[in-house]
């Protein structure tokens, strides 16, 4: 039975469901549908082609509606500055439902065609008149660098050197002109009669272009270029180009013929110059003047494109989002079959049963929008299907939940490992994260987070928002480890004396001593004189690697033991004494075993006995290699030898019972099934855990007059072979993960070790410089300050940012790997409901 209350323990419970929905309100109902987001359609023409479905032309309309949005978009977009777009809850809500629905999208679809003709028929002229204007600029300079050569040539003979390369090096190309005879005399240009070739090239290609033209003309030209200083701007791509205006002087039309072929191929723009000074002047003022027209038409063709845009925008949210929705609800409905008896749409699709009543709801609100009296009909169908994973989170548990499904999607109904993540999740990551003032400082970051999440939500930068995600998760991880760092008593890579210390330093002493017990105990965490002590590490290393080991099997029991409610509510009884049984044995014979010798260790007082304290590894080692023999310094207690032979016997007994046990009981219940007359495996769950075959439960229902699915999942037949080789599988990986992953939770210790010795070294290194400072006090003072200001900095990126990242992945592994791999079978898929706040969602990312 389901509960009254959302619950992570398992998924929802989930009904497969069949809706026969009038034609006149298959639209809105569909529509109220994604409003609710809590029912996933099956697709029922799984043979029909896209282009072969119904509402494909309609589909084909939203997507050039859609198109021409994305146009108008990009377009407000390239405005400079460019204009604001209101957001969609500041706009008046666009009729997507109820009898007008079809003709105000139809009148969206003509207004939206024309203002494309409008913006195209601007973007066309613009572009148009852009051209034209980087033309006449061009021209321009032609004109002022041809006016310039010709005025400086007339009164002197100048050098005018150009440079090529011909594979024997370079060479200037005047020199070149007076070995042939073409060089201008001295009298200039005017009395040597040449024609001449202009124009503009990029500036890239002119080294290229000046040596083709040599080796063309076999050097019977002369040239001369300059830069222009300004860029040219593609009015269509905006992209910035740097040309150079040239001019080329050459005898006979071949000749010139040759040069305009060589600089049309190479992307030039030639223009015919006079040679006059009279007409060139004239011609330049002219252009100017043309120039000036242009830029005119274009101010104010910018300010009507713009005008235009504005129109667009004050809309375009709401248009987008109606566009979205049309089309995720006629993409619903191509999934839908059409009975041609009823003259209605068919669904069929997955809803959580406690959801029915709302779906029900929702049909009659969808039949009063669309102005008729005749509701969709709902039926819950009886079906063997396996039912997609729908956990119901809130915004504290979305995080944990999402770690987990990252990993895999529960089963349906299996014991879902997110429930305790919120726990262990954040202790595993504070054992290795454990520091007052660190796990403080996160804590105040995510309760930040927490309390100003309206503020927050949808304003911060992409990269920050999987923090923002995550919030919860950031503020218990800082709750546990403030906790963890009391443990350890460790702020900042110091220790606090809240209580009074059980040792206590012999006074006048010299040279290396030892404190002296003051007959109690520390209340809470580490006694602080460990912190000055020489030994300090040699403890702390002793203390956390055993803590490790112990918390880990903790762990891995807990998850061992999550699969008895999976066998319980599957109805699998043998896998609980074929496989959970011997596991516990197995683990606990050998590592428990180790768990309970450490905290027995610990409770020995080891200065008061006649013998040293045992190594707890090495007597784990010899209890293999030599059993039944202890050694003088693995002795921990009276029949020692005896305890950790039988230990060591029901480990080994357990190996042939977890491989031998499962496959046995079902080839033996599978050969008296057989016997009986029936096929397949009786008794064996088919995904909603009832236990039926097909058989019954069809005649059961059909004599109900209830309605039943087609079985989508055959039963796989029986193989011996197959289930032997999971088995042995099995064992094995679970033989061996026990120790692998019991080493595994080392990482506890070790991380925890790194992160106390980083944040002891960055004091060290910052603060206690700046302390034992012997300068004046100004400058100590602001030595200080720096040191100050750089410890702080570096402990939120590095102490706290680098390190809490590394420490959230190694937690993330443990839950993964050590935990989830024990009881977690992750087979099922997510429930994906139509819902228009995903689709919203996933358009704004």
């Amino acid at each position: 039975m389901s509960s009254n209350y959302p619950s992570l323990f398992r998924s929802e419970e989930m009904s497969l469901v069949q809706l026969y929905i009038p034609s006149e309100v298959a639209h809105d109902t569909i529509s109220e549908l994604a409003e609710m987001g809590n029912f996933q359609f099956k697709d029922l023409n799984p043979t029909v082609t896209a282009f072969q479905r119904p509402f494909t032309p309609r589909l084909r309309r939203l997507a050039e509606s859609s198109r021409r949005l994305r146009l108008f978009q990009s377009q407000i977009k390239s405005l400079a500055p460019p204009l604001g777009i209101p957001p969609l809850s500041a706009i008046p809500p666009f009729t997507t439902v109820g009898p007008r629905a079809q003709n105000a999208f139809d009148e969206l679809e003509d207004k939206l065609r024309e203002h494309e003709r409008r913006l195209v028929d601007m973007n066309k002229s613009w572009e148009e008149l852009g051209k034209r204007k980087s033309e006449l600029e061009e021209k321009r300079w032609v004109l002022r660098e041809t006016a310039g050569f010709f005025n400086e040539a007339e009164h002197r003979h100048t050098e005018i050197r150009t440079s090529f390369d011909d594979g024997d090096g370079t060479a200037p190309l005047l020199e070149h002109a007076a070995e042939y005879g073409t060089l201008p005399p001295e009298g200039g240009l005017s009395s040597f009669d040449l024609e001449f070739v202009s124009g503009t090239i990029e500036r890239t290609r002119m080294p290229t272009f000046e040596r083709i033209l040599w080796r063309v003309l076999r050097g019977n030209l002369y040239m001369n270029y300059s830069e222009i200083e300004e860029p040219f701007i593609d009015p269509t791509s905006g992209k910035e180009t740097h040309k150079d205006v040239f001019i080329i002087f050459a005898h006979g039309p071949e000749l010139l013929a040759k040069i305009r072929k060589v600089a049309e191929s190479m992307g030039g723009a030639l223009y015919t110059i006079d040679s006059s000074q009279d007409k060139r002047a004239d011609a330049l003022r002219d252009v100017a003047a043309r120039l000036e027209d242009v830029e005119a038409v274009l101010y104010n063709m910018g300010q009507t494109r713009r005008v235009e845009l504005s129109k667009i925008a004050e809309g375009l949210e709401s248009w987008k989002d109606a566009v979205r929705r049309e089309e995720e609800i006629y993409k619903t409905l191509n999934l839908l079959s059409y009975d041609q008896g009823r003259k209605t749409l068919v669904a069929e699709g997955w809803c959580p049963t406690r959801d029915l009543t709302i779906v029900q709801l929702g049909l009659r609100r969808a039949m009063e929008t669309a102005g008729t009296s005749v509701p969709a009909i709902l039926s819950e169908l009886r079906t063997h299907q396996t039912p997609p994973t729908f956990h119901r989170t809130t915004k504290f548990t979305v995080g944990f939940q999402t770690i987990i499904d990252a990993y895999g999607i529960a089963t349906y109904q299996e014991v879902n490992p997110g429930l305790f993540a919120v726990i262990t999740f954040p202790f595993l990551f504070a054992v290795m994260f454990g520091d007052i003032g660190h796990g403080f400082i996160m804590f105040l970051g995510g309760l930040a987070m927490v309390l100003f999440e309206r503020q927050i939500e949808g304003k911060i930068d992409e990269n920050l928002e999987t923090f923002f995600f995550g919030r919860y998760i950031i503020l218990l991880m800082g709750a546990f480890s403030t906790f963890t760092g009391f443990m350890y008593n460790d702020i900042f890579s110091k220790s606090l004396s809240i209580f009074s210390s059980g040792w206590e330093w012999p006074t006048n002493s010299t040279g290396q001593v030892s404190a002296i017990s003051t007959g109690h105990v520390y209340p809470f965490g580490l006694d602080p004189v460990w912190n000055g002590s020489d030994n300090s590490l040699i403890f702390t290393n002793s203390y956390k690697m055993k803590m490790s080991i112990i918390l880990g099997v903790i762990h891995m029991t807990f998850a061992i033991c999550l699969q008895v409610p999976n066998h319980i509510h599957f109805r699998k009884p043998l896998n609980i004494y074929a496989e959970f049984i011997p596991q516990i044995l197995f683990m606990h014979s050998i590592f428990g075993y180790l768990v309970v010798c450490v905290i027995y260790k610990w409770s020995v007082d080891w200065s008061q006995s006649s013998t040293p304290p045992p190594g707890l590894l090495n007597m784990l080692i010899y209890m293999f290699l030599s059993p039944g023999s202890i050694e003088p310094s693995t002795q921990l207690y009276a029949g020692q030898g005896f305890v950790q032979v039988v230990l060591l016997l029901v480990a080994l007994v357990c190996v042939p019972w977890m491989l031998a046990l499962k496959p046995y009981k079902l080839w033996k219940e599978h050969n008296a099934i057989k016997e009986q007359g029936y096929r397949g495996i009786g008794g064996v769950d088919h995904g909603n855990g009832h236990g039926h075959g097909n058989d019954d439960l069809e005649e059961e229902e059909e004599g109900a007059g209830q309605p039943v699915a087609e079985p989508m999942e055959e039963d796989h037949p029986f193989d011996m072979g197959d289930i032997i080789v999971h088995q042995v599988i099995h064992t094995i990986e679970f033989c061996l993960g026990c120790i692998s992953n019991t080493a595994s939770y080392l990482r506890l210790w070790a991380l925890s070790l790194a992160h106390a010795q980083l944040s002891e070294v960055l004091y060290e290194m910052t603060l206690e410089s700046a302390f034992l400072y012997e300068g004046s006090g100004v400058v100590a003072t602001i030595f200080v300050f720096c040191m100050f200001a750089m410890w702080f900095f570096m402990t939120i990126a590095i102490l706290i940012t680098m390190e809490g990242l590394s420490a959230f992945l190694h937690a993330l592994r443990l839950h993964w790997v050590e935990a989830n791999g024990k009881h977690y079978m992750a087979g099922g898929y997510p429930f994906t409901p139509l819902s228009f706040a995903v689709i919203g969602e996933e358009a704004d990312a």
